[in-house]
């Protein structure tokens, strides 16, 4: 970029890019949004349920078709594969773990032998959005949370249901349902619909124009060689950030207006629906916040359906099957992979050394806020502030590092509609070369942090 003045660049960033980002967002996305509130205003007319089941499967499957063509087929393929392999071991108590299986194996034949790398990242969302519905259904009807086996339409229409087999996020089979009976038309939902789109909007401005000119353009700041790599790593953290949350704040938007994403309680409906925090995740607590935060629903489902089924391998195994799930879901890739797997541990150490600090000084320093009524002695002293300040500008440092690695997400995007090769940015070469570039400091520090813990 030139050299602008202050009002120039910001003249230059609001008609260059700001307005023509805001634009292409919208013409991209305004046939799924007219879509989901037509899908949600057919479910009101008060028709029979299976008629809601098949509008939700129809438009489903027509908004697939508007975002990916005939590689629709691909997503619709796996969520038959679903319901045939729930259909055969429907008397099985170990439903869940066939599917997670037949899931895996299709999964990896599908992206190692079937289709070409840049299909498969243009549908991998959707294939993680379809599997991790089907996988949750399978393991609540091992549970008993699901009491009756869904008929195919009613399967169908919760896994492709239009608000959220595009971006998703992950919804309960229960959530679904009750979706499907359609709460009346009020202020509380348009305005909740209204909110997440102009926070999307903004996001995705930030990502696209913002980040990417935050060091020296906005924020002048200069300093050497390792320095200016480290600022560099921020602003690819930033932008990837921001890219995540502009997909979760559309994902709220996309699953409110086709009327999913509240609570009732006693008939007291909230459409609250949340997918990340981004303050949570900008300014956080801990590194633990931070995987909580990201995404909402998916750390949920990690929870439920991973994390407890696996809790009884110990508690780091179980954390380490969890991301590992984590990593397969989102496709084999090396870069993601190291990321998550990194993440694993980092959360880990965090997590054991602050619970052994909580209790040698009787702090509240633990990774997650303490409740009121918590035993600790020292609550709000100002070296406890201290602390947990030292660990939250720790876990922006960890961020920093981790980020640094999607630098050339955006190209791949465009590398994607263009039918190129989609991981060249991201071979094993380019997260050894961006981690080396850091002098690997997020690695060293965390094992610091373990051999500290570990000596106390």
């Amino acid at each position: 970029m030139a050299s602008f003045s202050t009002s120039e660049l910001f003249q230059e960033l609001a008609l260059g890019c700001v307005i023509p980002a805001a634009q292409q967002g919208f013409d991209q996305v305004w046939q799924l949004l007219l879509v989901c509130l037509l899908c949600r205003l057919f479910c009101r007319t008060g028709v029979p349920t299976n008629a809601k089941h098949l509008c939700s499967l129809v438009a489903g499957v027509y908004v697939l078709y508007q975002f990916f063509e005939t590689h629709m087929v691909w997503v619709v393929l796996l969520s038959a594969l679903c319901y045939l392999t729930l259909f055969l071991v429907c008397y099985s108590n170990s439903r869940g773990t066939f599917l997670s299986l037949a899931v895996l194996i299709y999964l990896l034949v599908g992206e190692l032998h079937l289709v070409d790398p840049a299909t498969w990242l243009k549908i991998r969302g959707s294939q993680m959005v379809v599997a991790m519905k089907a996988i949750s259904l399978a393991f609540d009807l091992d549970r008993g949370a699901v009491s009756a086996f869904p008929s195919l339409l009613e399967f169908m229409g919760y896994i492709l249901y239009v608000g959220t087999v595009i971006f998703g996020p992950w919804i309960s089979f229960a959530s679904y349902k009750d979706a499907m009976e359609s709460r009346k038309l009020k202020f509380s939902w348009f305005a909740k619909i209204s909110g997440s789109w102009v926070k999307c909007q903004l996001c995705l401005v930030v990502s696209t124009c913002i980040a990417p000119y935050l060091f020296p353009y906005l924020i002048p700041v200069e300093g050497g060689e390792t320095l200016d790599r480290w600022l560099d790593a921020y602003e690819n953290a930033i932008s990837f950030h921001y890219s995540h949350y502009f997909v979760s704040f559309l994902s709220e938007t996309t699953t409110t207006l086709a009327g999913a994403g509240f609570t009732d309680n006693k008939d007291n409906v909230k459409w609250d629906m949340t997918v990340a925090n981004p303050v949570n995740v900008e300014l956080p607590r801990s590194m633990v916040e931070v995987v909580s935060s990201w995404n909402v629903p998916m750390s949920r489902w990690l929870n439920t359906y991973v994390f407890k089924s696996a809790l009884k391998l110990g508690t780091f195994p179980a954390i380490l099957v969890t991301y590992t799930a984590s990593a397969l879901l989102h496709g084999l890739s090396f870069h993601l992979g190291a990321v998550l797997l990194s993440l694993g541990f980092i959360t880990y150490v965090e997590h054991v050394l602050r619970k052994r600090l909580a209790v040698i000084f009787s702090a509240c320093i633990l990774s997650k806020s303490c409740p009121p009524e918590c035993t600790h002695q020292n609550k709000k002293s100002l070296w406890v502030y201290g602390i947990n300040v030292t660990f939250s500008v720790l876990a922006i440092f960890h961020l920093t590092y981790l980020g640094s690695l999607f630098d050339s997400d955006l190209d791949n995007m465009d590398n994607v509609e263009n039918s190129m090769d989609p991981g060249e940015g991201f071979l094993a070469s380019h997260t050894i070369q961006k981690w080396s570039e850091l002098s690997w400091l997020s690695h060293k520090v965390m094992l610091g942090c373990f051999v500290f813990y570990w000596l106390i």
